[in-house]
């Protein structure tokens, strides 16, 4: 992949200390065309030019630890959300957009306060401010709008321009304060005076009260009046403009809950039909549900599962089939799911295999007796489309994150590291060697992984080769050199 890293940048760091997240085992109760991208050969390194900047301070507090990475819908913009509450948006630099060689450069737009800890006194339970998905509304005007969640609660937010303040009042003086009425002899005009731009970002609703798991997915409709919020067994419709109610069109809770098999892991609205929408399950299965069959979707359209293989089958094996997310293509033909060990392509059409399976990391296979013990077997890695379906990405261990061609079946194994965030640092294909297995040269052992750095969250340019990587606390933004080469 020939690349242009366009920049680093990290949420500010904060103080604020959070309680670590619960391994997420079972429900928790709580209140344009692409450029040729893959290639294993070190003739094929991927070159990446570094314009950035990095941050001064060593240390990283759990508040920092970005949680939510997305593009709005032009690509202009890039919502970031951490385990803080916080949520950060970047804006692409105007002047790179019709350079050549443009180095598609992200800065600091806008940075607000979105969520803050609460306490259930009900449950004795604490709500955590962790930001768990942000997702952006279609522009309608000048404003920009997005949503955002956490476990309990999901907020949409207002992110406008002003840079003009009217002056002039009849009945307040300059500082906004009273006048004496008495003093008030003539009628003016208030007047529209020009002032410093000034982001304004204001919440406009409030949707609460209506999960009582952990809130996992939100996806907006493609009619931009409803939305879906999912938790671990139920997902509920929202209307944007009424908040204190939604519906509930997805019920999995059992009668008793000594009979739970399964729980709701990422749910998503068909990108072009309002009616469809699928939802993963710990089962590792799909559900494309049409809401136009039954008000209550419990009973689905389509159910997309493969078949086990009895001879594969292990103590391991549920855990690692466990769907942690589930995107829709930009066609609405396919499914990109993301499992522990693999990527998986499913065609609509077809629900009884995926069309393709990509093994992520399947040196990994050998290291699940460790992996669960720390834990690490239970982490939701989030997948990505590129903008024309032809490659997907997906996040993995040690700060690598993958990408496979669908077309030429070629893949690359990259890196977001800061040790390479050199000036015109030359980021090349990392290859993992397996435990015993032949080593060759810059390979790396699998016994030499940081599991503690792992790429969970990225996303990817609607319609340019431009992508967002969350390592920690650090946003690596890279753009394709081929891409930026033909505008």
């Amino acid at each position: 992949m020939g690349a242009v890293l366009a920049g680093i940048l990290t949420t500010t760091p904060s103080a604020t200390s959070l309680h670590p997240p619960p391994p997420p085992r079972c429900p928790t109760e709580t209140g344009a065309s692409p450029a040729p991208l893959m290639g294993e050969d070190t003739d094929a390194a991927p070159t990446l030019d570094h314009r950035g900047f990095l941050p001064d301070h060593n240390y990283v507090t759990e508040a920092d630890i970005i949680s939510t990475v997305e593009f709005n819908h032009t690509g202009e913009l890039l919502a970031t959300g951490d385990k803080g509450g916080r949520v950060v948006i970047f804006q692409r630099e105007p002047e790179s957009k019709g350079e050549p060689f443009s180095q598609g450069e992200y800065n600091v737009y806008s940075t607000f306060q979105s969520h803050e800890p609460e306490f259930d006194y009900l449950k004795s339970l604490e709500i955590e401010e962790k930001i768990n998905k942000i997702r952006w509304l279609p522009q309608q005007n000048a404003a920009h709008f997005l949503l955002s969640t956490n476990d309990k609660t999901i907020k949409l937010w207002k992110v406008g321009e002003r840079d003009k303040r009217p002056e002039g009042y009849n009945l307040k003086d300059e500082g906004g304060r009273i006048k004496d009425m008495s003093t008030v002899t003539s009628l003016q005009v208030p007047v529209l005076m020009p002032m410093d731009l000034m982001v304004e970002v204001s919440p406009r609703r409030v949707f609460a009260n209506a999960h009582t798991y952990h809130v996992n997915s939100i996806s907006v409709n493609s009619d931009y009046e409803t939305y879906m919020s999912a938790d671990d067994l139920r997902i509920n419709l929202w209307h944007l403009d009424i908040t204190d109610r939604s519906f509930n069109i997805v019920d999995i809770k059992p009668a008793n809950m000594e009979d739970l098999t399964e729980v709701i892991t990422a749910a998503e609205f068909h990108p072009h039909h309002c009616n469809l929408f699928v939802y993963s399950s710990s089962k590792g299965t799909l559900r494309l549900c049409d809401m136009r069959e039954a008000a209550l979707c419990d009973k689905h359209s389509k159910l997309f599962e493969e078949p086990e293989d009895p001879s594969a089958r292990s103590f391991f094996s549920e855990i690692i089939s466990s769907v942690s997310d589930v995107k829709f293509s930009h066609s609405g033909r396919y499914l990109l799911t993301r499992d522990y060990l693999t990527a998986k392509v499913w065609d609509l059409n077809m629900e009884s295999k995926p069309l393709e399976t990509y093994q992520v990391h399947d040196y990994l296979r050998s290291k699940l007796c460790s992996l669960y013990e720390n834990d690490c077997i239970f982490d939701k890695f989030e997948c990505a489309w590129n903008g024309s379906d032809s490659v997907i990405m997906t996040g993995a261990y040690n700060n690598f994150f993958r990408m496979f061609d669908r077309n030429t079946k070629r893949d690359v194994t990259l890196e977001a590291s800061r040790e390479s965030s050199k000036p015109r640092a030359v980021l090349k294909p990392r290859r993992v060697c397996a435990a015993g297995g032949k080593r060759r040269k810059d390979d790396i052992s699998v016994d030499s992984l940081d599991f503690t750095k792992k790429i969970l969250h990225t996303a990817w340019h609607p319609t340019e080769n431009i992508i967002a990587i969350a390592a920690t606390n650090n946003l690596y933004i890279f753009q394709d050199k081929l891409n930026s080469e033909m505008h």
